[in-house]
C-alpha cells in the first residue's frame, strides 16, 4: 500500500516538517516572551492603565491579522516556501527593533511587524506540512507544528527566567523602572528571538516547494521529483495521479484563485466550520494564562519571582502533553480529542472560578491552571491546526487557510485585549466562568458539526467535504463511532 511506512523516506519527511515547523517555534517564542517581559517594559514605558497594557500585549495581533490576510494570496501566488522565508525576515526585524526601542510607539510598531510574521507562519507552516505528508501520518506531522510552538513558548519562558534578576517583594514601580530588569533585561528577552529567527531563515533555503502547489502551478516535473524524494516510485506515481486528478476535476490554477470561490455553495459551509473551530481555539481562554500570567498568579498570591517560575512550569506541562498528543491525533482521531478538550476545559474552568470565588490561593490554583494547559495541549491546540490544514478543498486551500487563521487571530486579539477589562470588571472568577461557558458551547458545536478525518487522503477528503450529503453522512458516522 502507498501509505506503508517502509515505502516512505521518513528521515527526509521529518527533516522537511521540522524545518517548516520552525515557523511555529518563532510564533510560540514571540507570542509568550512578552508575558515575562511585561512587568519590566511596562515600568520602563510607565504603563499604568489597563487599556494601554492591553494594547501593548495585543498590538502584535494587529500584525497577525494583516499577516494572515496576506498569507493566502502569498501562498497561492508564490508557493508555500517563499512566504515562510518572509516570515523569518519579519521575526528577525521585530526582535531587533523591540530590543532597541526607546519609545513606546517604536515598541508597538515592531510588535506589529513580528505579529505579521506570526500571521504568515501560523497559516502556511501547517498547510505546507499537510501537503507534503503521507495521509496515514498527516495528523502527527501537522501536530509537530504545535510541538514547535510549545517549544518556542517554553524557550521564551526559560529565557525570561534566566535573564530576569530577582525583584524585591516590596519593589515599587519606580524601583523596577530603574533596575537592570527595567532598563536592559526586557530588551535581552526580546532580542534573544534573533537567534531562532536567523536559524529558521537559513534552514528554509534547504526545503523544497509543496508538490501539490507545484502541480496546480503547472510544474508537474518538479512535483514528481519532490514526491520521489518522499517515497518510492509507487508512492510517487499514485500520489501524483491523485493530485493531478483532483486538479483536473476542479480546474484549479494556483495563481488565479479568487476570493469569491470561498462563497460558493459547496465551499461556504466548510469555511464556516473552519472559522468557528479557529475562533474556539482562542476563545477557550488558554492564551490569557500565557499572556497574563502575572495577573493570574498575582491574584492567587504569587510574587513576581514565583510567577516567573510558575510560568516555566506551565511551559513544561504544555510541552509534555503536546508530545503525548502527537501519536494520539492519528490513533484516537481529531473529533474525539476536540470533544475531550472542550469538555475537560469546561469542568476545569468551573473549578478555577470556584477557587477564586472562595478565596483559595497558591498551589491549588496553580495545579488547576496546569491541568487546563495539559488538556489544551493534548487536544485543542494541535488538533485545530490539523483540521484547518486538511478540511479545505485544494483549489482554495491557501485562501481558506488564510481566512481561518485570520479568524483565529481576530479572536485572539479580542481575547487578549479584553482580559484586563474583564478581569477588572468580573474578577478572575467571573472571567474563567465565562471561558467555561464558551467551552461548553464549543463542545456542542464539535459534537454536531465536526466529522472524523483521520487516515483519509487530502484528495479523498476533498471529494467528501464538497458533497453535502457525503459530508453529513461522515459527520453522522463519526458521532455514532464515538
Amino acid at each position: 500500500m502507498k501509505n506503508d511506512p517502509h515505502q516512505l523516506h521518513m528521515g527526509y519527511v521529518w527533516m522537511i516538517c521540522l524545518v517548516a515547523a520552525c515557523g511555529g517555534l518563532l510564533f510560540g517564542f514571540d507570542w509568550v516572551v512578552v508575558g515575562g517581559a511585561k512587568p519590566f517594559y511596562e515600568a520602563y514605558f510607565n504603563i499604568t492603565d489597563p487599556a494601554t497594557s492591553g494594547w501593548a500585549m495585543s498590538s502584535a495581533l494587529v500584525g497577525c491579522i494583516f499577516g494572515a490576510m496576506s498569507a493566502g494570496w502569498l501562498a497561492d501566488r508564490f508557493g508555500r516556501r517563499l512566504p515562510l522565508i518572509l516570515s523569518a525576515l519579519l521575526f528577525t526585524a521585530s526582535a531587533l527593533g523591540i530590543a532597541l526601542s526607546t519609545h513606546f510607539d517604536v515598541f508597538i510598531t515592531f510588535r506589529i511587524v513580528g505579529g505579521a510574521g506570526i500571521g504568515i507562519a501560523s497559516a502556511i507552516s501547517p498547510l505546507y506540512i499537510a501537503e507534503i505528508s503521507p495521509s496515514a501520518k498527516r495528523g502527527r506531522f501537522v501536530a509537530v507544528n504545535q510541538l514547535t510552538i510549545v517549544i518556542g513558548v517554553l524557550a521564551a519562558q526559560i529565557v525570561n527566567l534566566l535573564i530576569a534578576r530577582p525583584v524585591a517583594s516590596d519593589a515599587t514601580l519606580l524601583d523596577i523602572q530603574q533596575s537592570w530588569n527595567g532598563q536592559l533585561g526586557w530588551r535581552w528577552m526580546f532580542g534573544a528571538g534573533v537567534v531562532p529567527a536567523v536559524a529558521f531563515l537559513v534552514l528554509m533555503f534547504l526545503v523544497p516547494e509543496s508538490p501539490r502547489w507545484l502541480v496546480r502551478a503547472g510544474k508537474a516535473q518538479r512535483a514528481k521529483a519532490m514526491l520521489a524524494r518522499i517515497g518510492n516510485d509507487r508512492y510517487a506515481e499514485e500520489t501524483f495521479s491523485e493530485i493531478e486528478a483532483a486538479v483536473a476535476t476542479t480546474g484549479a490554477d494556483a495563481q488565479k484563485v479568487r476570493l469569491s470561490a470561498l462563497l460558493e455553495k459547496n465551499v461556504r459551509p466548510i469555511l464556516i466550520v473552519g472559522m468557528v473551530i479557529a475562533v474556539f481555539q482562542q476563545w477557550c481562554g488558554i492564551n490569557v494564562i500565557f499572556n497574563y500570567a502575572q495577573e493570574i498568579f498575582a491574584s492567587a498570591g504569587f510574587d513576581i519571582n514565583s510567577t516567573l517560575k510558575s510560568i516555566v512550569a506551565t511551559g513544561l506541562i504544555n510541552l509534555i502533553f503536546t508530545i503525548i498528543a502527537l501519536p494520539l491525533v492519528d490513533k484516537v482521531g481529531r473529533r474525539k480529542l476536540m470533544l475531550i478538550g472542550a469538555g475537560g476545559l469546561t469542568l476545569i474552568y468551573a473549578a478555577i472560578a470556584a477557587a477564586y470565588a472562595t478565596g483559595m490561593m497558591g498551589l491549588p490554583v496553580l495545579l488547576l491552571v496546569l491541568a487546563a494547559i495539559a488538556v489544551y495541549a493534548l487536544t485543542l491546540a494541535p488538533v485545530t491546526w490539523v483540521l484547518l490544514s486538511e478540511i479545505f478543498p485544494a483549489r482554495v486551500r491557501g485562501l481558506a487557510m488564510s481566512l481561518g487563521t485570520l479568524a483565529l487571530w481576530i479572536a485572539c486579539f479580542v481575547l487578549t485585549y479584553t482580559f484586563p477589562l474583564l478581569n477588572a470588571g468580573l474578577g478572575a472568577a467571573g472571567s474563567f466562568l465565562l471561558y467555561g461557558i464558551i467551552c461548553a458551547l464549543g463542545f456542542i458545536f464539535i459534537l454536531r458539526k465536526i466529522p472524523e478525518t483521520k487516515g483519509v487522503s487530502l484528495e479523498a477528503l476533498e471529494q467528501t467535504m464538497l458533497n453535502p450529503a457525503r459530508r453529513s453522512a461522515l459527520a453522522s458516522a463519526s458521532g455514532q463511532a464515538r
